[in-house]
């Protein structure tokens, strides 16, 4: 029997970045966008506010671009603030890497399962599909879909009894199967 899970983002994860003036290092996303022309240039940043003391900082999305390359429909998503759009972005390695930020997918994310219930003696095969790119270990997966323990999900993976083609200890943000055997 087959079944399909897929792990879905619930809201904008984290920015983990360190802020100028509290030193924290947590900022929230909410999708607002500051847009600055000049002459034939456009810049464009990405809000985000630190968790502890509310501070702004700018992520840079655009950097002294010239405005006839930029394309319509992606402006008037940043004029509208559009919160889709800072999902995107923030999903985005090339965003990341240009503003030196990690993201914090802690309580960000739930794992639809469909609802269906496995009865303990039967084989099942599981295909995770990811909604977006969240880095999780595919053993904590199994534990929360499951309704095991991590340290039994631990065992059985050691046993032979949960098997996959991808190591399930390791952090992944790709779509994979495994198999359990009861």
């Amino acid at each position: 029997m087959l079944e399909n899970w897929v792990v879905v983002p619930t809201c904008l994860p984290l920015v983990r970045r360190r802020c100028h003036a509290c030193l924290f290092d947590r900022f929230r996303a909410h999708g607002k966008f500051r847009v600055n022309a000049n002459h034939k240039r456009i810049d464009a940043w990405l809000l985000v506010l630190c968790t502890t003391c509310g501070d702004t900082a700018k992520l840079t999305v655009l950097e002294r671009v010239n405005v006839r390359s930029v394309r319509p429909d992606l402006l008037d998503r940043m004029h509208d603030n559009d919160a889709a759009l800072a999902a995107e972005l923030l999903q985005d390695p090339a965003v990341r890497r240009r503003n030196r930020i990690a993201l914090d997918w802690a309580g960000a994310w739930r794992l639809d399962t469909g609802g269906s219930r496995r009865d303990d003696r039967e084989a099942i095969d599981v295909s995770v599909r990811f909604a977006a790119r969240i880095p999780l270990r595919p053993a904590r997966l199994i534990a929360e879909g499951c309704g095991l323990g991590r340290a039994e999900v631990e065992r059985l993976i050691a046993d032979g009894r949960i098997v996959s083609p991808i190591r399930l200890n390791a952090r992944t943000a790709d779509d994979f199967t495994f198999t359990l055997k009861r």
